[in-house]
């Protein structure tokens, strides 16, 4: 057997005709060869799946960024990686392709070859967090995810899904991070924007069709002429947070060492699990486990150790693995291992329940768990190291960059599929039939919580109404002739209030994109809401990326007026809905509470637990 510290053995020339270039030999087969001729630094590599950035005018970044990210060819030529998230994109999609292009010719001239893998986190919405989602920019922009689950229509899901894959494709991303299926049973959780909501059989359903949509594998693929299996056209899928990451402790992150606790006062994990099985029978490829770490939890009578879920063998293996037959890649949320600056700010590795471990050992403890990837890291010296002192077999490796290259080679990313078409870029992202769909499904989730019985304020209003707006940052898109807009309340027929749900700033930089802490509005904007609709009926629209305490809210409204709720929608595709252009038809995919004391009250993991809500998961009017 080789030895990791052994250079000079198979780092000579490969015949052009190795068999793992020939296309028609069976994906095994080429996996086989492919991974005989790597050395363990070229097997360490295939291991670390972490942020890469692009340059000015589609070029390869090769300076450091402020998230921490290497230049490009250290990672890729000096790292031997080839998996990489993809962050900011170029501002078009003919940049975003050419950036792509020049990333696989630098693979391609590396001894082996390996393409790159690029994966991204969402980017068809309005969430713009560099650790979560990014903004739309030359995509579709669609509802996030509640507002998909707010319309609950799984062929909607799968339109959705397959606009992603489409416009993925054109510019070379080939795995999705994403679906999220946690279930956002804790109100307070920053992560809600990205869940289906809190009903575990929404989740389930939903999330099976996103990954159909994605890998192509579903009724809208098959329409399209496409064969249903995964393959060449699909978009591998990184199904997220395994096993639910709900259920945080008093609702803070994990991200942060004070939200590092996942907690079951209500025993409630199976339901949390449940959606997870539905995404693996539904073929998705890759699972990601979450940072959290279990306190008290018990599964199968037995308990789990309190450590974060990609250092936890009983919970990445036991039941992963072994009871839920799982055989794709996992790939551990990012930043496990080592500290890291971001954005100017010094944050801890999420080693959350191994603090005292080492670096090193904490990439052990991952390994033994059973993971095949550590996101967010690029440290493959590591693996060097523990494989050259005898801690780790190389065999442990082989099994894991088998499966990885694997997908590769499914994905035909060793063929055809390796580059893309600059021009065919332009022409699929951000068409305007992938523009009008996700601007139509904006409208469609929007949701109406309480509606006035008569005057400019109820609903559908007139067309042709004047409307004084405030808080919308951009009315570009509003339909001509609709309504008119003017400048004070004096001079309108209706009011149009946007707030987005309140949060406790939890600090500068990176943190300050977690939305967290109280659901209750400040006295001053409650007091707004009031001083506006006692001079005009006034209509309120709420942007709920996660709960929020919507009684004062209403009693500032008055009889006069309507309160609505939106998941991701601008202007124009919120006055459509209104108008009654594109019915609403949203339903809350989560309970609203009635008061903060409630949500204390409640249990983190348990659906639909806060007392007597304002309104109930799956509210939402006819109009």
């Amino acid at each position: 057997m080789r030895t990791a510290n052994d250079d000079a053995v198979g780092t000579g020339a490969v015949p052009a005709d190795a068999p793992y270039r020939d296309r028609t030999r069976p994906v095994g087969e080429r996996v086989s060869d492919l991974l005989g001729r790597m050395t363990v630094a070229e097997k360490a590599g295939q291991l670390f799946h972490t942020m890469i950035e692009t340059g000015p005018g589609g070029t390869l970044a090769e300076e450091p960024s402020p998230m921490g990210v290497p230049a490009t060819s250290d990672m890729l030529l000096g790292r031997h990686m080839t998996h990489f998230n993809v962050l900011a994109s170029p501002a078009t999609a003919e940049e975003f392709a050419r950036w792509h292009n020049r990333l696989q010719e630098l693979a391609a001239s590396t001894r082996l070859g390996i393409p790159v893998t690029v994966s991204s986190d969402p980017r068809h919405a309005f969430t713009d967090n560099p650790g979560t989602a990014l903004l739309a920019g030359p995509f579709s922009q669609w509802p996030e995810t509640p507002g998909l689950a707010a319309v609950g229509d799984p062929g909607l899901v799968e339109e959705q899904a397959d606009a992603v894959r489409r416009e993925y494709l054109a510019v070379g991303i080939r795995t999705a991070l994403h679906p999220q299926v946690d279930l956002a049973t804790e109100p307070r959780w920053s992560r809600a924007a990205g869940t289906f909501g809190e009903d575990p059989a929404a989740a389930g359903r939903l999330g099976a069709a996103a990954v159909h949509g994605l890998q192509g594998t579903g009724a809208v693929a098959r329409r399209a002429g496409l064969p249903g299996t995964f393959g060449p056209s699909s978009v591998s899928t990184m199904t997220k947070h395994f096993p639910g990451g709900g259920p945080q402790a008093d609702g803070e992150d994990p991200h942060f060492a004070y939200g590092r606790e996942q907690v079951y006062p209500g025993g409630a994990f199976a339901t949390h699990l449940a959606p997870f099985t539905e995404l693996i029978a539904a073929g998705t490829r890759q699972m990601m486990p979450y940072y959290g770490m279990p306190v008290g939890l018990e599964v199968d009578g037995e308990a789990v150790e309190p450590v974060g879920f990609a250092f936890n063998r009983q919970v990445l293996t036991g039941l992963l693995r072994e009871r839920l037959g799982f055989d794709g890649i996992v790939c551990t949320d990012w930043g496990l291992v080592n500290d890291a600056e971001i954005l100017g700010t010094e944050y801890p590795a999420r080693a959350w329940g191994v603090e005292d471990l080492t670096p090193l050992e904490r990439v052990e403890r991952i390994l033994a768990a059973g993971a095949d990837q550590l996101g967010g890291e690029a440290c493959p010296e590591l693996v060097v190291e523990l494989v050259r002192t005898g801690r780790v077999p190389e065999e442990r490796l082989d099994v894991s960059v088998a499966r990885l290259l694997r997908e590769k080679f499914v994905l035909g990313l060793f063929d055809d599929a390796r580059y893309v078409d600059v021009d065919a870029a332009s022409a699929v992202v951000g068409h305007p039939e992938l523009v009008a769909a996700g601007r139509r499904a904006q409208s469609r989730s929007v949701t109406v919580l309480s509606a006035a019985r008569s005057g400019p304020a109820a609903l559908p209003a007139a067309r042709g109404l004047r409307v004084w707006l405030e808080g919308a940052d951009d009315v570009t898109d509003v339909s001509p002739g609709l309504v008119t807009l003017v400048d004070s309340p004096e001079e309108a027929d209706v009011a149009l209030l946007r707030l987005k749900a309140p949060y406790e700033a939890r600090g500068d930089g990176f943190e300050a994109f977690f939305h967290a802490g109280s659901l209750d509005f400040p006295a001053e904007t409650i007091s707004r809401v009031a001083t506006v609709a006692s001079r005009v009926p006034t209509v309120v629209d709420v942007y709920l990326d996660r709960p929020a305490i919507l009684a004062p809210v209403l009693d500032a409204l008055g009889r006069t007026g309507s309160l609505v709720a939106n998941y991701g929608a601008s202007t124009g595709a919120l006055l459509d809905a209104l108008t009654g252009v594109v019915r609403p038809e949203g339903r809350l995919p989560f309970d609203l509470p009635r008061s903060m004391s409630a949500v204390e009250a409640s249990r983190e993991d348990v659906p639909f637990d806060t007392a007597d809500p304002l309104f109930r998961c799956g509210h939402g009017l006819s109009v």
